[in-house]
């Protein structure tokens, strides 16, 4: 059992990939680029987490999952990382993640923790990935950035049968400060497909990327 996230958690996040759980509000927000973004809104902040159902192409999910963990290349591919490390704090180990803001607005940053699990579902390989903001860990804020205390994410992936990836996404993070509702929920209509996109690139390219370190 682990002392991060519960195994509960785990197969929860394995159990969207068949059966999906979009009840309770949760509405189609967009569909672009071989996947479908649901969104619920969350009345106490105005602001909406989102579900991410599709499939990657070109890209196997160990392969995905290899780069979705990998902190230093993702600071090569992902043009919004200003800060990106694995940290101890006091004893705690922790990840810190400055993500840079467009003027006028201040960086944001995270502190968070994460767990990777490559499952064996029933003869199904899946590969999940956990992380949850972790506000208890002792990491001094900066001036001029704003932390975030409330994010988290989950992502289960699988082989399509080819050569791509099945994906689920379940994300949620409040950037604070005075950013409009609008403004926060028009950039995730955007971010998330670019992020994807980001991801498949950054998945063909990481071989090359391995080699030449």
């Amino acid at each position: 059992m682990s002392l991060l996230f519960t195994d509960e958690e785990f197969r929860s996040a394995c159990k969207e990939l068949d059966e999906p759980q979009l009840d309770g509000g949760w509405e189609l927000f967009t569909e672009t680029m071989g996947v479908k973004i649901y969104r619920l809104y969350d009345k106490d902040t105005g602001l909406y987490e989102y579900k991410v159902f599709g499939v990657l192409g070109g890209c196997i999910p160990d392969l995905c999952a290899d780069v979705y963990m990998d902190l230093t290349y993702r600071k090569h591919w992902d043009g919004y990382v200003k800060e990106l490390d694995e940290k101890d704090f006091g004893g705690d180990r922790a990840i810190y993640w400055e993500v840079k803001y467009p003027f006028p607005l201040s960086n944001r940053d995270y502190v968070y923790v994460r767990e990777r699990r490559d499952l064996d579902v029933d003869g199904r390989k899946i590969w999940v990935i956990l992380a949850r903001s972790s506000p208890q860990t002792s990491c001094a804020e900066k001036k001029g950035v704003l932390r975030v205390n409330d994010y988290k994410q989950s992502v289960a992936m699988e082989s399509d049968g080819a050569n791509g990836t099945r994906v689920f996404m379940h994300y949620f993070d409040n950037p604070g400060g005075m950013i409009p509702t609008w403004l926060v929920n028009w950039a995730a209509k955007s971010g998330v497909p670019g992020f994807i996109k980001d991801l498949q690139t950054a998945c063909s390219n990481y071989k090359t990327y391995c080699e030449g370190k």
